[in-house]
């Protein structure tokens, strides 16, 4: 039988579980055997597969690779295993899946209704401007009655819609020929630099990169492992090849004299406070504490970020689709009220 495979959701509680009981004291093949006994048959076998693993020698995060686990959550596993903080690290994983996870399933759920309604608009707007309002319209001017204001923006709308879709498909063959002979040749350095340009998604792109390499190092030097160290597992985790880049990117920098905040300046992917973050923490010498406490800051603005833009996005759209219902009502229905008053 073909393995399902595991949502984000379960991805992440199955290491928040761990997380938990290994805060706990319990040995990693012991909280595994536990967590099992709350789920299905499958993933219980998948996990007694895992067990196996471990006791072959796999580190966690190879096993876990084998699951089909996503890379970030791999990449958790990974860094806990260098630093030994391994605990923290999984429930810090497991969190900002959560997050991630349900801000897509709230986007999901906000755009149902409103994509549901739309759907029924442009039925009912194809039937009433195809067959309704012509008849209307070719009755009104033998009357003489001029088109009103709403009756404009139907056949305005039914003019320029078409042209509008036509232009985002362009749009969409540009952006696919762009990235086909120019883009996936960049470094991928270069690739992420150009991701963050984009409106909106850029900036929480830049929020996810900065969290995830700031608390990676933070975890990593609070483990006392030093700066050129944990560049250099960052260079070895091949599995992320941004963030293998990087490391390795930034390792040659400072080998040349540049300072650790200048070189992170350079980096537009990151956001624009953090060298001044790491530059504080080296004068203070608590670079890991400004780094951990500076990766839940971007994790705040991206969850308010996200808010702040869905309570943006549905008025709108019920807004539109609110004015487009009543024009096609109004259009036909004023010139009636001016017909009657005319009798």
């Amino acid at each position: 039988m073909k393995r399902r495979k595991w949502t984000v959701n379960e991805q992440a509680t199955l290491l928040k579980r761990t997380g938990e009981l290994l805060a706990r004291g319990y040995p990693i093949s012991e909280a595994l055997e536990s967590i099992s006994l709350h789920l299905s048959e499958n993933r219980k076998e998948e996990l007694s597969e895992c067990l196996i693993g471990l006791k072959n020698g796999l580190p966690f995060h190879e096993v876990l690779d084998k699951l089909g686990f996503h890379k970030d959550l791999i990449g958790f596993v990974y860094f806990a295993e260098q630093h030994g903080n391994f605990a923290e690290a999984l429930l810090e994983g497991s969190r900002m899946a959560l997050v991630k996870d349900k801000d897509v399933q709230k986007m999901l759920k906000m755009l149902q209704y409103p994509m549901l309604l739309i759907f029924i608009t442009g039925i009912l707007f194809v039937f009433v401007e195809n067959t309704l309002l012509p008849r209307f319209t070719t009755l009104f001017k033998s009357m003489g009655l001029q088109a009103n204001f709403f009756t404009k923006v139907i056949y305005v709308f039914d003019q320029y819609f078409p042209k509008i879709i036509i232009g985002i498909l362009f749009i969409f063959l540009l952006t696919a020929m762009y990235y086909y002979f120019i883009f996936r040749k960049m470094s991928i350095l270069l690739q992420r630099s150009h991701i963050v340009r984009i409106p909106f998604a850029g900036r929480i792109l830049r929020l996810l990169f900065t969290h995830y390499f700031s608390i990676q190092l933070s975890f990593l030097l609070a483990g006392g492992i030093s700066v050129s160290e944990a560049l250099l597992l960052f260079e070895r985790n091949l599995r992320q090849p941004f963030y293998s880049q990087l490391g390795k990117e930034i390792k040659q920098k400072l080998v040349t004299g540049e300072k650790f905040d200048s070189i992170l300046a350079s980096f537009s992917f990151f956001e624009k406070e953090f060298p001044m973050i790491v530059k504080h923490g080296q004068e203070n010498g608590k670079l890991e504490q400004e780094l951990q406490f500076f990766s839940r800051h971007c994790v705040t603005a991206m969850e308010e970020l996200i808010e702040k833009s869905f309570k943006m996005i549905q008025p709108i759209l019920y807004l539109f689709i609110g004015f487009l219902v009543v024009s096609m009502y109004l259009a036909i229905l004023l010139p009636m009220f001016h017909l009657m008053d005319g009798i």
